[in-house]
């Protein structure tokens, strides 16, 4: 995905986390350690373990020192950086949202 996808899956985030009736921000933020207890234990489906490893990878490529591109490098070294800090936050967002829908779904008994 480039950097025009990668903003654009961010953008449609931000509209579902501002859509009326839909979790909010903080909410979704909470969720995040039951998503991924829930997805390493196997209770939780909609996230696989190949999505696990590679949110795991993002955030290890985020804080670690080597990049493919140097971050000394002006403007370009750190937009690498921010394009996968963006699809890791619209994925953990978008996700954890899916998430608190198949947990209340799971409460009260909705067909899933």
């Amino acid at each position: 995905m480039g950097r025009a996808g990668r903003a654009a899956a961010a953008y449609r985030v931000y509209q579902e986390v501002n859509r009326p009736g839909s979790p909010g921000l903080m909410a979704r933020v909470r969720a995040l350690p039951r998503m991924i207890s829930g997805a390493v234990r196997g209770d939780y489906r909609d996230l696989g373990r190949n999505k696990l490893l590679l949110m795991a990878l993002a955030i290890g490529y985020i804080v670690s020192p080597v990049d493919v591109i140097p971050d000394f490098l002006p403007i370009i070294g750190v937009t690498d950086d921010f394009g996968v800090f963006l699809w890791l936050m619209s994925s953990l967002l978008g996700e954890s949202g899916r998430y608190l829908d198949w947990e209340r779904k799971r409460v009260t008994g909705e067909t899933l």
